[in-house]
């Protein structure tokens, strides 16, 4: 069951296109909070959907997903939550936290991006020095005239291709490259979503779309706005080895945002919610430590993180670690 007078927290999927999935409820104790997942536009049980032909992306865009949040919150009668993302999502919150800031309790971010032109040109170009083979035939995929331009642009246009069976190639050839940046050891099979040929097309159009528009945000400006969102509770957790995305974004913005307290979870990648664990596989964490009175502002950011501090609470040879909780409040 879950509390309806309890807490109000909101959870941002990744992707963009991934869609809620249930292990997104594991995070929050439904005693306390009220939880509210949703399917951001084109995805998900979200109609129109992305993986329809044809499609029309034109209002899905990063401000249409804002303007969504705030009706969703008014037609819930919410006055405050506490704004949760993984991955793309940690872009939509910051984007809604900054531009709603009154209507925001805390954040809990786990593998932070701001989704601008330097990440997208590490995750679709630059990572491929870590996959060398994989990355080849992911660039391969598309026109020769295109491989040396934006991938994501090039994608995007095989993937609303009249062909089906161009489309249907593209999105296969781009999900096999997001199985791979996120493989750091080579022995996890793909996540189990990348067989269902619908959840592909509408993963792929929707990441696409989003990237080759960096997520119509200027450059650094969430970054530069953090000033706007600087009173409030943070919690940001980001994996060392994180290949899809480098924790110095995570730092940068730790750095302007003195609520905000940073973890990074060393030896490992972050985990995701599209393949979250049942068992601890992480080892331990190093944070950097806010002004103690923000300890008690900090505790339901904290809550909701309870799952993933666990995983980071455990070494890889089995033996316990410091409790998360006890670095969150110290």
């Amino acid at each position: 069951m879950w509390q309806p007078e309890g807490i109000p927290a909101v959870a941002l999927h990744g992707g963009p296109g991934s869609g809620c999935v249930p292990g997104m409820r594991q995070l929050f104790d439904p005693a306390v909070y009220r939880i509210v997942l949703f399917d951001q536009r084109g995805c998900g049980r979200s109609t129109p959907h992305a993986a329809d032909h044809p499609v029309d992306l034109s209002a899905n865009t990063t401000h249409h997903l804002i303007a969504d949040i705030e009706l969703l919150r008014e037609h819930l009668g919410v006055s405050r939550w506490l704004v949760v993302g993984w991955s793309w999502g940690t872009t939509l919150a910051l984007a809604y936290a900054e531009r709603h800031p009154t209507r925001v309790s805390g954040l809990a971010l786990t593998a932070v991006t701001t989704t601008g032109p330097r990440e997208v040109e590490w995750i679709t170009r630059t990572a491929g020095c870590f996959f060398p083979a994989q990355w080849a035939r992911f660039r391969d995929a598309v026109p020769a005239e295109d491989r040396d331009g934006s991938l994501a642009e090039a994608y995007a246009r095989l993937l609303h291709d009249d062909d089906p069976e161009v489309r249907e190639k593209a999105a296969r050839d781009w999900c096999d490259w997001e199985a791979s940046h996120v493989d750091i050891d080579g022995q996890r099979p793909p996540p189990p979503r990348y067989a269902d040929p619908r959840y592909r097309m509408c993963f792929a159009r929707l990441v696409t779309h989003y990237w080759r528009h960096a997520a119509w945000l200027p450059d650094g400006e969430l970054l530069r706005n953090v000033d706007r969102i600087a009173h409030l509770p943070a919690v940001l957790i980001h994996g060392r080895l994180d290949l899809s995305g480098p924790p110095d974004v995570a730092w940068q913005l730790a750095q302007s945002w003195p609520a905000a307290r940073l973890h990074v979870v060393e030896g490992v990648d972050t985990p995701r919610a599209a393949s979250w664990p049942s068992t601890s596989v992480c080892s331990s964490t190093s944070s950097r430590h806010t002004n103690p009175s923000m300890a008690k502002r900090l505790s339901h950011c904290d809550d909701a993180l309870i799952r993933v501090s666990q995983w980071c609470a455990v070494r890889v040879d089995g033996t316990a670690g410091l409790p998360y909780r006890r670095w969150l409040t110290a």
